[in-house]
C-alpha cells in the first residue's frame, strides 16, 4: 500500500500548463523521476492514449488520467492539485488530477489497491481532505490511510478487485448487493456491469456512484466490476430476478448472453459515475416499458470466472465451458466455410489439388491459364482452407479459457494443434481444451513469491499448462482419440438409405426440440464441429450440416406460415412476432419461435418437432450439403443441391404450421409454469 505513493509525487497549487496533455506530460514526469517509470515521455503517450478514448475528467472538479504501461516498473500515484484548473472534460476545470500508472503486468494486489483508490474518489470527505492538505506529506497521508481504511472494510473485495461492489463475501453479496432493509422491500432489483478499457479506474467508481444511486432510489442493487484486478460474477437468480440492466461500459461486456431478455440501458462507463441517478430511473422505467431494448440472446462469451456461480453444478459448468469454446469457434468455421465454397463456386471444385500452387505462382497481373476466375477461386479456398485449420484450436484453446481465464488460452490453442497433429480432429480439441484448462487453473493456484507473481499469468501457467497438456495429448490420449475419431467417420460414411435418412430425422427432432437448448447444442455443436472434415470425396459433414441448418430453420418458419393461415388461433402479440419470424427462420434464427413456445410450449414444441425430423430426413434423403455453419438461405451459394434444400424447409414448415394450427384448435392449452431458457449462442448453434 505504502509503495502506491510518496511526497515526489505530489505537486501542489501548481501551474502545469494550460491543457491537459501538459498536466498529463508533467505527471508522467514524477513518476519517471521518482525512478518508477523508465521513460517518461512512453508513460505519457499511454497514458494520453487511454484519455483520447474517453476523458478521465470527473464532476466536482477531478480527473483521474490513468493507465497501464509497459513503462511503468512500479504501480505508483501522483497528485497534482492545480491553479488555474485545467479542463479534463468539455465545460468543467479539474483542479485535483490523479494519475494512476499500472506495470503492464501489474500484480493482482496493486491492481487491487488502484480499484480502492478509485473508489476513494468518489468520498465527498476524502477529496475535502486533499484539497486542505498543506503538503505533500500531508496528501501521502491522507491517501494511506484511505487505502488503510478501505482494505480493513472490504478485503474480500481488495483480494479480488471487486471493491466497488461493496461485497462481503457471501455468494449472492460478492456481487455487490446493498444491504439496506428499505431496498429488499421496496421489490425492485437492478443489476449492473461496469468496464472501462484499461478496468482500473472508472469500472469501480461506476459501480459506487450506481449503488449509491440505487440506495436514493430504494432499489435492491447488484454489480459486476469487470475492471484489471478481476471480477466476481453475478450469481445466476440475482439476474433472473433483476426487473432491468445497466450496462456502463467502454468495452464489451463478457458473457453477455447471461442477461438475454432483461430490458437494458447501455451507455460508456463515465456517464455512470456523472449520470447515475438518471441512469437508475431509466432502467426502472425500461422495466415497465414492453417495447423497452432488451439483451439479445446470444450474446458473446468469455472467461468462466465472470459467468459460473458458486454454486454450479459439473454439469452446468462443463456445458457453460463446452458452448464458450463452440460459441468462438463458429466465426472461424463460418469464415473459412463460405470461402471455400466461393473457391468452389469459382474456380471450380478440383481447386483443392491446385490452390496453393496457383496462389504461390500467380499474381493479378501474371494470371494462371484458367483466368481471373481460377486465381480468385485459389485465393478464396486458399484463405478459406487457413481458416478453417483453426477450428481444433480454436475450440480448445476457448475452453481452457472458460475454465481458466486468459492465461488458459495460450496452452488451449497449443494443445488443440496438437490435436491435429495426433489426428485426434474436433474430440482431441474438446479433451484438449478441458485438460489446458484445468492444468492453468490449478497451476494459478499456487502461491508463489511476491515477486514472481506478475509472470504467472503471462509466463509461468501458459509454460507449464502447455507442457501437462499438450504432453498428455502426445504421450497417452491422442492416438485413442484418433482411432475414435476415424471409427466414427467410417461409420457415418458407411451410412446409406434408410441409415441417412435416420440420421436426418434425429438430428431434425433435436434442433426443433428445445429451441437454442442443450439438445439443439449438441446437434449443432456436432455437425459445425465436423465441417472440417468434409470434402469432394467426403460430403456427409456437409450433408450433416445441411439437414441441421434447415430443420433448425423450421419452427421459426412455420410459426410465422401459422399465423398467416389461422390468424384468429394467435393473438396480437404473436400475430406480430410472427412477422418477425419470416425473416429470423431465413436466417437460422430459431430464437424466433421462443415467443410462441415459451406461452404454449406443450403444443408449439411438438408441432415444431414434426416439421424439424421432415426436414431432416428429406436433406440426408436427398444429399443436401452446406459448407456454411450459418446463415439460412441467405448463403445459398454455399448450398449443393439448393432445390431440395428449400423444398425440405417448405415441407416441415408446411407439416408445422398444419400442426400448430390443428393442435390449437382441436386441443385445450395446458398452462405455462416458465418460459423457455434463451440460447447462450445463437439459436442456430
Amino acid at each position: 500500500m505504502s509503495e502506491l505513493i510518496e511526497p515526489g509525487l505530489v505537486v501542489l497549487d501548481a501551474d502545469l500548463g494550460p491543457d491537459k496533455s501538459d498536466v498529463i506530460r508533467a505527471l508522467a514526469g514524477r513518476v519517471a523521476t521518482a525512478g518508477r517509470a523508465t521513460s517518461a515521455e512512453a508513460l505519457a503517450a499511454d497514458a494520453w492514449k487511454r484519455e483520447q478514448q474517453s476523458s478521465t475528467g470527473l464532476p466536482g472538479g477531478m480527473a483521474i488520467p490513468h493507465c497501464k504501461s509497459p513503462a511503468v516498473t512500479q504501480a505508483s500515484l501522483a497528485v497534482a492539485r492545480l491553479k488555474p484548473g485545467v479542463e479534463f472534460d468539455e465545460g468543467e476545470a479539474a483542479d485535483l488530477v490523479f494519475m494512476i500508472a499500472a506495470p503492464e503486468g501489474a500484480a493482482q494486489d496493486h491492481l487491487a489497491l488502484l480499484a480502492l483508490l478509485a473508489r476513494s474518489l468518489m468520498k465527498d470527505e476524502f477529496v475535502a481532505s486533499l484539497r486542505a492538505a498543506a503538503t505533500p506529506d500531508e496528501v501521502v497521508e491522507i491517501v494511506r490511510g484511505a487505502l488503510r481504511e478501505d482494505e480493513e472494510a472490504a478485503p474480500a473485495a481488495a483480494a479480488t478487485g471487486a471493491a466497488a461492489a461493496g461485497a462481503a463475501g457471501a455468494t449472492a453479496a460478492s456481487a455487490g448487493t446493498t444491504t439496506a432493509d428499505a431496498t429488499a422491500g421496496a421489490g425492485r432489483s437492478i443489476v449492473a456491469v461496469t468496464a472501462c478499457p484499461t478496468g482500473i479506474a472508472h469500472t469501480y467508481m461506476a459501480a459506487d456512484a450506481l449503488k449509491a444511486a440505487a440506495e436514493r432510489a430504494g432499489v435492491d442493487y447488484h454489480v459486476e466490476t469487470q475492471g484489471s484486478a478481476g471480477a466476481t460474477p453475478v450469481p445466476p437468480d440475482v439476474i433472473a430476478a433483476a426487473d432491468a440492466v445497466i450496462f456502463a461500459v467502454d468495452v464489451d461486456v463478457r458473457d453477455k448472453a447471461r442477461f438475454a431478455g432483461k430490458p437494458v440501458i447501455q451507455v460508456p462507463v463515465k456517464r455512470g459515475i456523472d449520470e447515475a441517478d438518471e441512469l437508475v430511473a431509466r432502467a426502472l422505467a425500461a422495466a415497465d416499458d414492453p417495447d423497452a431494448t432488451r439483451v439479445a440472446a446470444g450474446g458473446g462469451g468469455a472467461a468462466a470466472a465472470t459467468s459460473a456461480a458458486a454454486n454450479e453444478s459439473v454439469g452446468g459448468k462443463l456445458k457453460r465451458w463446452l458452448l464458450t469454446g463452440v460459441s468462438y469457434m463458429i466465426p472461424f468455421v463460418a469464415g473459412g466455410g463460405l470461402l471455400i465454397a466461393l473457391g468452389f463456386l469459382l474456380g471450380g471444385y478440383d481447386i483443392t489439388d491446385s490452390a496453393t500452387e496457383i496462389v504461390l505462382g500467380s499474381a493479378l497481373w501474371n494470371l494462371p491459364p484458367g483466368g481471373l476466375g481460377e486465381y480468385l477461386g485459389a485465393v478464396a479456398f486458399t484463405i478459406g482452407a487457413a481458416s478453417m485449420g483453426f477450428l481444433v484450436p480454436a475450440l480448445a484453446g476457448y475452453i481452457a479459457y472458460a475454465i481458466a481465464d486468459r492465461p488458459g488460452i495460450a496452452p488451449g490453442f497449443t494443445v488443440g494443434a496438437v490435436a491435429l497433429i495426433m489426428n485426434a480432429g474436433f474430440i482431441g480439441g474438446l479433451v484438449g481444451g478441458l485438460l489446458a484448462g484445468a492444468a492453468a487453473y490449478w497451476i494459478g493456484k499456487i502461491k508463489g513469491p511476491r515477486w514472481l507473481q506478475g509472470l504467472m499469468p503471462v509466463v509461468i501457467i501458459p509454460l507449464l499448462a502447455s507442457i501437462v497438456a499438450s504432453g498428455i495429448m502426445l504421450m497417452l490420449l491422442g492416438g485413442p482419440i484418433a482411432t475414435l475419431m476415424t471409427g466414427l467417420t467410417d461409420w457415418l460414411n458407411s451410412l446409406t438409405g434408410v441409415g441417412m435418412i435416420a440420421l436426418g430425422a434425429l438430428l431434425g427432432f433435436m434442433m426443433a426440440f428445445d429451441l437454442g437448448g442443450p439438445i439443439n447444442k449438441v446437434a449443432y455443436s456436432f455437425a459445425v464441429a465436423g465441417l472440417s472434415a468434409g470434402s469432394i470425396d467426403n460430403q456427409t459433414p456437409w450433408m450433416i450440416m445441411a439437414a441441421v441448418m434447415a430443420a433448425g430453420m423450421v419452427p421459426p418458419l412455420a410459426l410465422a406460415l401459422a399465423t398467416v393461415l389461422a390468424p384468429k388461433q394467435f393473438n396480437e402479440l404473436e400475430r406480430e412476432n410472427g412477422t418477425a419470424a419470416w425473416l429470423l427462420g431465413a436466417a437460422f434464427i430459431s430464437e424466433g419461435a421462443i415467443p410462441f413456445a415459451a406461452a404454449d410450449p406443450l403444443r408449439v414444441l411438438p408441432a415444431g418437432i414434426l416439421g424439424g425430423i421432415t426436414t431432416g430426413a428429406i436433406c440426408m434423403a436427398m444429399g443436401v450439403t452446406s459448407q456454411a455453419p450459418h446463415g439460412g438461405i441467405f448463403v445459398f451459394f454455399a448450398i449443393g443441391n439448393l432445390l431440395w434444400f428449400v423444398i425440405a424447409i417448405l415441407a416441415g414448415m408446411v407439416v408445422s404450421a398444419l400442426a400448430v394450427i390443428a393442435l390449437k384448435k382441436w386441443t385445450r392449452r395446458a398452462p405455462v409454469a416458465a418460459p423457455l431458457p434463451t440460447a447462450a449462442v445463437p439459436a442456430a448453434a
